[in-house]
């Protein structure tokens, strides 16, 4: 299913049609209709072979001028912005217009064939009904089937956003506060589930436009929800709007006496036709891929999907190639920071023998998370003045580091997330009233984020990697004209390590983490106060040399009961609600955004990397302890609290030891149900692609696609 946050093509380009073009081509009601190519495939010699009767359900289609403008606003303005001229521009979009047309008329005659053969449907029934709309609900399976919902949500929804866009100029508090403050946000955040529709108890639709008009009132539109503040005066001045642009751009016909029956509207009519198709080239796509679907899911006699798992790991599989690729440490390396849900690491090299030891252990690459608490703008300038002396050789290493720790010791952080209060959208909401359980809501710490995701979990995706039940760590106060006072609470690094270690044990249930003293410092205290009273920080022995393990404060690891990388995703596991969990106090308190777009983080080379050397040492030696483990060292940015998300074996070899099961294939979540989907949809999506090529080239000749090019002239000399 299409977005549903896009207005439809057609709609957006009425609002900006005249504008775009006046004083360069005609516009008018007559040049408007004009035609520019007519298709029918039925001409084709070939297609009476492929569907013998059923040819006769097509009839030419005119795509007029209107089409091809409305074309250009909704996606050729790109193009030309691009560096395409007009006339190549308008070529492209032409020949697009036609092979969309084909790819329909095509998926007709193929759904009718396919559905007619297998007895859903009766060809004569079909050829009965008198409309298109008719024709193509019949074909989908009537009004209850999900195509036919399907494309009557996105109309509605297509006209509820423009509307809502209208009406904010007519709503009394259009004048709310609009920050510019702005913070990366979790994966997801308000994304609809593509196979979303909102249906009601009995399996209808739940979901209508409001218009303000007739029917069409708020309290008769389902599930959609207006903006704040608005009235059925609003909604008919938004409503009045649409209509002056419809007509004003020739989108209406002399049939629309009524234009207050939205549903009526020529337009709407001509709208809904097109998401009908949409939904017809759709199934067409389902049914052809059915066989394809069914090699994908081949099993052997021990239940074993074959196809899947000749694609890991046979002949031509991607851990064979791999295993080939990546005993180059530099080509391994460039593999860790592209890692995706599309671009899995199957293998990984050794580094026995290339590493000191220690521990039992070499070596290890991974990925980490980074929460950085930074030097207030102060103690930056005190920074400053003794790296100068250090660099002027007026003080020694030892005596930098002791004095860089004096400032560490006073730095303090707060919760970053003012920006989803007072960026240009508000994410908060009153979880406490919105009746969540969450952290912090003892302390009346009341503020949530992404209410979307977290409450309508059946309409919208699940954040990525993130648990969403940290509160905001501060007091809220919401104003008049809709913007926030916030007072954020101040926390030291032993504040914010006890708040790193209450929310895993939150989500996790219990009491699952363990910290102590950095690693030069002995014990499994809680007071780390020892730390400030170091002084030597060489090695013993060599007064040059540095002990960066004097330079780790504290070090941890969260226990967990399934730490296999095939489980790493299942939102069900430790391990997964670890690593959200300090994901998600990433989002708050980091000041290091840069970590926030990556997929897991950032990735650890086993040997020398490019990261300062305390971070550097701290990482890999956090990598060692394995999944779950954590520690925070000083830096010349501040102090650095390392999680780890993800480590490859030092021993190297096979990364997963994965069952190609049903089971396992269809746990959400799993590695074997990541590299399925991802087999399947790159295996179907090539199919489909090289179908409708194969469709577009044999369809699209002389004899069933004629072009008018002088209709459209006056757009191909736009560049003269």
């Amino acid at each position: 299913m299409k977005s549903k946050k896009l207005i439809c093509g057609a709609v957006a380009a009425a609002i900006t049609l005249t504008a775009t073009f006046s004083g360069c081509v005609t516009i008018n009601e007559k040049d408007m209709k004009q035609v520019i190519a007519t298709v029918d495939i039925t001409k084709s010699e070939s297609l009476a072979e492929e569907f013998g009767e059923y040819t006769s359900a097509i009839t030419e289609e005119s795509i007029i001028k209107r089409d091809l403008i409305a074309a250009f606003i909704n996606m050729g303005s790109s193009y030309v912005s691009s560096g395409y001229s007009y006339a190549e521009t308008f070529e492209l979009l032409v020949d697009a217009l036609v092979a969309n047309s084909v790819i329909t008329q095509y998926s007709i005659l193929y759904i009718i064939k396919d559905k007619v053969e297998s007895g859903e449907i009766s060809f004569a029934e079909y050829t009965a009904k008198e409309t298109e709309i008719e024709k193509l609900e019949y074909l989908l399976g009537g009004e209850q089937s999900e195509g036919v919902l399907a494309a009557k949500y996105n109309l509605y929804y297509s006209l509820n956003s423009l509307l809502d866009s209208y009406e904010t100029d007519y709503l009394t508090d259009s004048e709310e506060y609009v920050g510019t403050d702005t913070r990366t946000t979790p994966g997801n955040v308000d994304t609809y589930d593509e196979d979303y529709l909102p249906l009601d108890e009995d399996g209808n639709l739940d979901y209508y436009v409001y218009t303000g008009y007739g029917d069409y009132l708020l309290e008769n539109a389902g599930v959609y929800e207006a903006q704040d503040g608005t009235t059925k005066l609003s909604r008919r001045k938004a409503y009045s709007k649409l209509i002056t642009y419809l007509k004003g751009n020739y989108m209406l016909t002399e049939e629309d006496e009524n234009t207050l029956d939205v549903l009526e509207l020529s337009y709407a009519r001509d709208q809904y036709i097109a998401q009908l198709q949409q939904s017809v080239a759709e199934e067409f796509s389902d049914i052809y891929n059915e066989n394809q679907q069914k090699i994908i899911d081949s099993v052997d006699e021990n239940g074993v999907y074959t196809f899947i798992k000749d694609k890991y790991d046979g002949v031509d599989g991607l851990l064979t190639e791999q295993t080939n690729t990546y005993s180059s440490t530099s080509t391994f390396e460039s593999a860790l920071g592209n890692i995706s849900d599309t671009s899995f690491i199957l293998y990984a090299p050794s580094t026995e023998g290339d590493t000191q030891e220690i521990d039992g252990t070499y070596g290890t690459y991974g990925y980490v998370y980074n929460i950085l608490l930074p030097f207030d703008a102060a103690q930056q300038t005190q920074l400053n003045t003794i790296q100068d002396a250090l660099e002027s050789g007026l003080i020694t290493d030892s005596q930098y580091y002791a004095e860089r720790n004096s400032l560490l010791k006073n730095i303090v952080t707060t919760d970053q997330r003012s920006a989803w209060f007072n960026g240009e959208t508000d994410y908060s909401f009153n979880a406490n009233e919105a009746g969540l359980d969450y952290y912090g809501k003892d302390s009346g710490r009341d503020y949530l984020f992404f209410e979307n995701n977290l409450t309508k979990t059946d309409e919208y995706e699940e954040l990525t990697n993130y648990i969403g039940l940290y509160s905001y760590n501060g007091k809220v106060k919401e104003n008049e004209n809709g913007s926030y006072s916030l007072v954020a609470n101040k926390l030291t690094i032993d504040d914010m390590l006890d708040e790193f270690v209450s929310y895993v044990n939150y989500v996790l249930g219990g009491e699952k983490v363990e910290v102590h003293a950095g690693d030069s410092l002995t014990g499994s205290t809680s007071d780390f106060s020892g730390y400030y009273a170091v002084t030597d920080f060489t090695k013993d022995g060599d007064d040059k040399e540095i002990d960066y393990s004097k330079l780790v404060y504290a070090t941890g690891k969260v226990s967990l009961t399934d730490t296999s990388k095939e489980n790493m995703y299942v939102s069900t596991s430790d391990r997964y609600k670890a690593m959200a969990a300090v994901n998600e106090l990433q989002f708050a308190y980091t000041t290091d955004t840069g970590i926030l777009s990556n997929y897991l983080g950032y990735s650890i080379s086993a040997y020398e990397t490019s990261y300062i050397k305390e971070f550097e040492y701290a990482a890999q030696q956090a990598l060692r302890m394995g999944v779950g483990a954590f520690k925070v060292c000083a830096g010349d940015y501040g102090w650095h609290l390392i999680y780890v998300v993800d480590t490859f074996s030092w021993e190297g070899g096979n990364v997963y030891s994965p069952e190609w099961t049903k089971e396992r294939i269809e746990t959400e979540g799993t590695f074997e149900n990541k590299f399925y989907e991802w087999i399947k949809d790159s295996t179907l999506s090539n199919e489909v692609s090289i179908k409708r090529s194969e469709i577009i080239e044999g369809y699209s000749n002389d004899t069933t696609v004629v072009k008018f090019e002088k209709t459209y002239q006056d757009l191909l000399e736009l560049d003269s």
